[in-house]
């Protein structure tokens, strides 16, 4: 598979929202090998550079080439610097689009992740033509709802994603 074009998809004041590139495999290990990421969102085994390109090209560059959009690398517009991710996916298990977000500790609490998530929900409802959004988080994962909140998100359910599954609260916003 060749190397995507990492052109900026969402912009926004202080940052640049864009499509995963194979290059960016070193930051991709950091970010889902963090503690608060395998906490609250889970282990995905990976490891090494390697296991992260393998696991962008079946999950986030897939739906790139299917549905025209994802989860987006957010970096700092000033420099570059890569220092999370945001975007939206279409999950199997949920019937709406929903907004995922991680970002490194170092990055938390500066603002950056309401800054990335109204953006890309900007973005989702001008651009994409989205009706709804929706958000999971587990419900011990105080500071994503608290996020979810900041956006205008409002809870509206739990649910496993599958039956053997953990319980999941999911919040939803209509445009």
């Amino acid at each position: 598979m060749g190397e995507l074009k990492a052109s900026v998809e969402i912009q926004s004041a202080r940052l640049q929202l864009r499509r995963f590139t194979f290059a960016d495999a070193a930051f991709f290990v950091e970010l889902l090998n963090d503690p608060d990421w395998i906490r609250f969102i889970g282990d995905r085994g990976v490891r090494t550079e390697d296991d992260a390109r393998a696991y962008m090209a079946k999950t986030y560059i897939a739906q790139y080439e299917r549905l025209g959009y994802g989860l987006y690398l957010v970096q700092a517009a000033v420099d570059s610097t890569p220092i999370g991710m945001c975007g939206l996916i279409k999950r199997e298990g949920l019937d709406d689009v929903d907004i995922g977000f991680a970002f490194l500790p170092i990055f938390r609490g500066q603002g950056y992740a309401l800054e990335a998530a109204t953006a890309t929900l900007q973005y989702g409802r001008d651009v994409l033509k989205l009706k709804r959004v929706v958000a999971i988080a587990t419900p011990d994962n105080l500071s994503s709802i608290a996020l979810m909140k900041k956006i205008g998100m409002k809870f509206e359910r739990a649910t496993r994603l599958h039956d053997d599954a953990e319980e999941l609260v999911v919040y939803a916003i209509e445009f």
